[in-house]
């Protein structure tokens, strides 16, 4: 695994550090993971959020007065009901 070390960091910073991870009966080091994969998802989930928003607002390709959300329904419910696998096997 890799390690990380952080230099010159601020006393009070460290302090509050060091009581978040009291208080979730983590070691610094853990707390430290926890918030950036915390932080990581939360950016991930907000960047795929408007992904789809943004792409079609920058394709040309699409020219549909639907929003991004309403585009995105009629295609999920176009494969939850197709019939093109009729024999049962993936219901």
């Amino acid at each position: 695994m890799a390690n990380l070390q952080v230099r010159d960091m601020d006393d009070r910073l460290y302090d509050w550090l060091r009581q978040r991870s009291k208080l979730n009966n983590r070691s610094i080091s853990q707390e430290v993971i926890s918030m950036i994969e915390e932080y990581s998802c939360r950016r991930r989930d907000t960047i795929c959020a408007n992904a789809v928003e943004e792409f079609l607002n920058n394709t040309p390709l699409f020219d549909d007065e639907r929003s991004a959300e309403e585009i995105c329904n009629d295609i999920a419910s176009a494969r939850k009901n197709s019939d093109r696998f009729e024999n049962g096997i993936f219901d």
